[in-house]
């Protein structure tokens, strides 16, 4: 970790002020720069596939796999089916609504799996900035995603760093651009976390140590958004094939996606509604995507990521859920960050996602022509 990426605080002003609004990120972009511009058009269906095998059964063993639940003009959650040798039901939490498959198997079984299937359609997502038309929303709705979760607080240094990122900015989109590149300027892509990384801001900001994965960055966008008023939540997910525009960070193989999970972020807009952002992908591009780290959006590779992500999305990634702080149903562990891998526990522990000995899975993806 470098010294010049530690900007932190006292650069916000001055880095955020580096950033132009006009057009909102939609400037002509150079003949040289690579294509990144994803816009609405055809849906694509497909099927995703999850086997879990419990390598270590010890005594009665639950598994809970996220399942998609979410609707709207760039996703539709269709069917699930699955098979087990276990019993298995569809469930979801009390608070976020986030759907699961909830699997609990004999204390006898030696050998516990399950393998669920889900179908979904999805779509290219980008704003149109120039169209501004009021978007009606429930204020209870609007304020339910305002309010503070355990790894994403609005007070304190949170809202500290909010302030001092949107200084000058009047409108919502205006405060929004500015969270946006803060973020981008600020934080960087750290290989070396394990998973997405754990959303944990407050000490992110606080220890200044902010490199981190998706989980992590999008997470300091929408706590900041948060920290000043502005409806915002993750949305946690899996990417599913490659990029059409040829980026291999942006990409899942849909041969083999342990891994390739990814969590995006929504922030609600009077004159737009649910906007798509993903400042964390800005960051993987720039780190990962070339051999050299880039240090700088005006990038040929990454400028036109940069411009794109602000208000949209490639749609070759589907959305689990948005929930946080979730309690999955019967389990004896603490409750989850987010739901976005699938979880074990045998009678003695919560097994560890990320361990294959332990606990084996295996997703794949299938486009399918519908």
């Amino acid at each position: 970790m470098t010294i010049e990426r530690r900007t932190f605080l006292k650069n916000a002003v001055g880095l955020s002020a580096a950033y132009t609004l006009p057009a909102l990120g939609l400037a002509q972009t150079a003949p040289a720069q690579r294509q990144f511009n994803p816009q609405p058009g055809a849906w694509r269906t497909f099927e995703v596939t999850t086997r879990v095998d419990i390598l270590q059964a010890e005594g009665a063993t639950r598994v809970w796999l996220p399942v998609p639940s979410v609707d709207a003009d760039w996703q539709r959650s269709l069917g699930n089916s699955y098979a087990s040798n276990g019993q298995a039901r569809m469930g979801s939490d009390a608070v976020y609504g986030a759907r699961l498959l909830q699997v609990d198997f004999s204390p006898g079984e030696k050998n516990p799996w399950v393998e669920l299937s889900s179908r979904i359609q999805t779509n290219n997502r980008a704003v149109n900035w120039a169209a501004k038309k009021p978007v009606p929303e429930a204020a209870a709705n609007l304020q339910f995603w305002t309010r503070p979760t355990a790894l994403l607080p609005t007070d304190g240094i949170v809202r500290k760093t909010a302030l001092e990122a949107t200084r000058g900015a009047k409108t919502d989109a205006e405060k929004a651009k500015k969270i946006y590149d803060w973020v981008v300027a600020n934080t960087w892509r750290e290989p070396k976390v394990r998973g997405c990384g754990e959303g944990d801001i407050k000490a992110m900001l606080e220890t200044g140590d902010l490199g981190g994965k998706c989980a992590d960055l999008n997470a300091v966008f929408v706590g900041l958004c948060r920290a000043v008023g502005l409806p915002a939540r993750d949305v946690y997910g899996l990417r599913l094939v490659p990029s059409a525009f040829g980026y291999k960070e942006l990409s899942g193989n849909p041969a083999s996606l342990k891994g390739a999970q990814h969590c995006r972020a929504e922030v609600w807009l009077k004159d737009h509604g649910w906007v798509a952002m993903d400042p964390a992908d800005v960051a993987k591009v720039m780190r990962l995507e070339t051999p050299q780290w880039i240090k700088n959006t005006t990038d040929p590779v990454v400028a036109p990521v940069n411009q794109a992500l602000f208000g949209g999305w490639e749609g070759n990634w589907l959305a689990w859920n948005m929930a946080h702080d979730v309690a999955l149903p019967g389990a004896q562990g603490p409750r989850l960050g987010f739901l976005m891998y699938p979880v074990a526990e045998t009678a003695d522990e919560r097994l560890d996602s990320y361990s294959p000995d332990a606990f084996r899975y295996q997703i794949t993806a299938r486009e399918l022509t519908v």
